[in-house]
């Protein structure tokens, strides 16, 4: 039976689905609260942050002196009221505004250090904790979600956030001292002029926030349709993805559906570009046209002697003037960049705040500590139902209830969709039953932690999943300080190990991805082998041959039965074959069990079994009739 939910149409931009859309809006954080989070996120980097802006604080305090000194060099210097230049004034004047651009790179270069450090850090910090809550939420998360927009959310959507959580605070804090000082230098260099040159910026400040607004929908719009962007090439750029388009002869259509949605992307790019441009565009021009007003203005106050006003405080004020443009406009940048990246926090929180379905109670225990026997299985009256948005469907499970006994070996057959791998996978509690009681060495499995069931459990699907590494480091992974001997006892066990040694580089052998460089029998046995190696004492094995020919089968059988040996075995067969040997054998039928026993008194009942195992041979018959042929 298929674990996975229903799929929706391909293409478009959409969200992750219903039931984990409506999880997400209901764990949707409220912008006020965006801007405590964000700053929480820079606790663990406090005394850096001290240091950053310190030097920042410096740093635009030494950048205006200099423009300041700029009126003793033409007042007292250049043209002093009274004799010539000051040759010796000038060169001290000179000099020290060299030094203090000296010392203000040096405390540039360290702030930028600090910044990159801080930043890169807590990038790094928020990309870990998304990545680590992603894996805590339960299986059926996944099964309703594109890998590609779980893998957006921690790439595209964390990386689009780096440069403001790297230079955010000290570039508002930098710009923030340069403006407040240049506005005081203008004021004690004449207080008139200083209205003149700031009387636009309430107007700037009202135009910035209704720019950052609009910039805030297209970023939230461009990070949809990235998350879509990277779905589509996670999916058509896989093996399996490739393997399917080129049997369908479809490459034509995935890369129409390819530029379809980065059409879309280059729209929204331009888009982000281009927002604000004309804003910034208007805020230059006015900015830098001040200095001409301002001598404008300087000229009628000198000639209609309402108020002294020299020569080099007129140049002196102009150059602190220009120096107040940069930042600024800087401040309005990063205004609009708090404001745009407010949507790209916002998709990130609503991660980070889902809630699993699945988590372990309050006080849960250990496996170990259950009451019973190790090894034991018992499911009472169990109920299940798929997540379903609408509310409707019926149960997947529907009363279910048997007993697996300490390596006893029981076995589940029955039509496709009857809910056969439900029933395995709610023994890891991988799934959470809907209602009835899931036991675990005769402890309820809510009661227990989810690590603990699992280290007791391995299993065994048809699906084998090797990462594209070495054999070696895809054993490793079920026992990380395994020796080579325990390897080559697992490997053994499994009926692997003399294909392994006749490889050229051995366990060292790369598989390739998800393993399409080995057969799907070595892969299967690999994975046996890997289960073996972590030597649980309960086995769940999903149909775990069904998709082998008949050669494979067999081998890959012996390596079952060989793992299975002394341990409490759960077994979901399509081959009737494979499972004869079981102690028990329960036939499930539309989410119900509705006969049990060996696999003579099944046949000699005559119902379903008798059934399944008539029409099994029948096509056994006819297959050895093709062969004969």
């Amino acid at each position: 039976m298929s674990m996975m939910g229903r799929v929706g149409p391909r293409g478009g931009m959409r969200p992750i689905d219903e039931d984990a859309q409506r999880r997400a809006n209901a764990a949707a954080p409220k912008i006020e609260d965006l801007g405590r989070r964000v700053i929480a996120l820079f606790r663990p980097y406090r005394a850096r942050i001290v240091v950053t802006m310190l030097l920042v604080v410096l740093g635009a305090a030494l950048g205006v002196v200099p423009p300041l000194l700029v009126r003793h060099v033409f007042d007292d210097a250049l043209f002093p009221k009274s004799g010539g230049p000051q040759l010796g004034l000038l060169v001290g004047l000179v000099t020290t505004m060299i030094v203090l651009y000296l010392v203000s790179a040096g405390l540039g270069v360290l702030q930028t250090w600090f910044t990159s450090t801080v930043g890169n850090n807590v990038t790094g910090d928020l990309r870990v904790r998304l990545f680590e809550h992603l894996q805590s939420m339960e299986l059926g998360f996944f099964t309703r979600t594109k890998t590609g927009v779980i893998q957006s959310r921690i790439q595209n959507d964390v990386g689009a956030v780096s440069g403001v959580l790297t230079s955010t605070v000290t570039s508002i804090l930098g710009n923030a001292v340069t403006v407040i000082a240049s506005l005081v230098a203008m004021i004690l260099l004449d207080w008139r002029l200083t209205l003149i040159a700031v009387c636009v910026m309430p107007i700037l400040v009202l135009v910035q926030r209704r720019v950052g607004q609009v910039r805030a929908r297209i970023a939230a719009q461009t990070q949809e349709s990235l998350s879509e962007l990277t779905a589509i090439t996670q999916e058509t750029l896989s093996v399996s993805g490739i393997l399917l388009s080129k049997s369908f002869n479809r490459q034509g259509a995935e890369s129409e559906r390819y530029q379809a949605q980065n059409r879309t992307q280059i729209r929204l790019q331009v888009r982000t570009a281009m927002s604000g441009q004309g804003f910034f565009a208007v805020v230059s021009v006015i900015m830098s046209s001040v200095p001409a007003i301002i001598y404008l203005v300087a000229g009628f106050l000198v000639a209609g002697g309402t108020g002294s006003i020299t020569a080099g405080a007129i140049v002196a004020f102009t150059t602190v003037q220009a120096r107040l443009l940069m930042p600024l406009i800087g401040l309005m940048r990063v205004a609009l960049e708090v404001q745009t990246s407010q949507a790209l926090f916002a998709r990130i929180f609503e991660y980070l705040d889902l809630v699993p379905e699945i988590a372990d109670a309050p006080g849960a225990l250990p496996a170990a500590a259950a009451p019973g026997p190790r090894g034991r299985l018992e499911f009472r009256d169990v109920r299940f139902r798929y997540p379903d948005a609408t509310g409707s469907g019926r149960d997947t499970l529907q009363g279910v209830s048997f007993v697996a006994e300490p390596g006893e070996h029981v076995a589940f057959v029955g039509p496709s969709g009857a809910g056969k791998t439900t029933i395995l996978y709610l023994a890891p509690r991988l799934y959470e039953a809907t209602s009835g009681t899931v036991l675990f060495d005769g402890a309820d499995v809510r009661a227990l932690t989810q690590d603990s069931i699992i280290e007791q459990i391995g299993i065994v699907s048809q699906e084998t999943y090797l990462f594209h590494a070495t054999i070696r480091e895809n054993l490793l992974y079920a026992k990380p300080d395994a020796t080579d001997a325990e390897l080559v006892a697992a490997c053994t066990a499994a009926n692997i190990h003399h294909v392994i040694a006749g490889f050229e580089h051995g366990y060292d052998t790369v598989v390739g991805e998800r393993g399409y460089r080995l057969s799907g029998g070595e892969k299967q046995r690999i994975a046996i082998a890997r289960v073996l190696l972590k030597d649980p004492p309960v086995l769940l094995l999903d149909e775990a041959t069904s998709a082998l020919d008949t050669v494979s089968e067999r081998v890959v059988q012996e390596a079952l039965d060989e793992a299975a040996k002394g341990r409490t075995t759960l077994t979901i067969a399509h081959r009737l074959s494979t499972v004869i040997g079981a102690d028990v054998i329960h036939v499930v039928e539309e989410g119900r069990i509705v006969e049990s026993g060996t696999h003579s008194a099944l046949l000699a009942q005559g119902g379903l079994y008798a059934d399944l195992a008539a029409q099994q041979v029948a096509a056994a018959r006819i297959d050895d009739d093709l062969r004969s042929a």
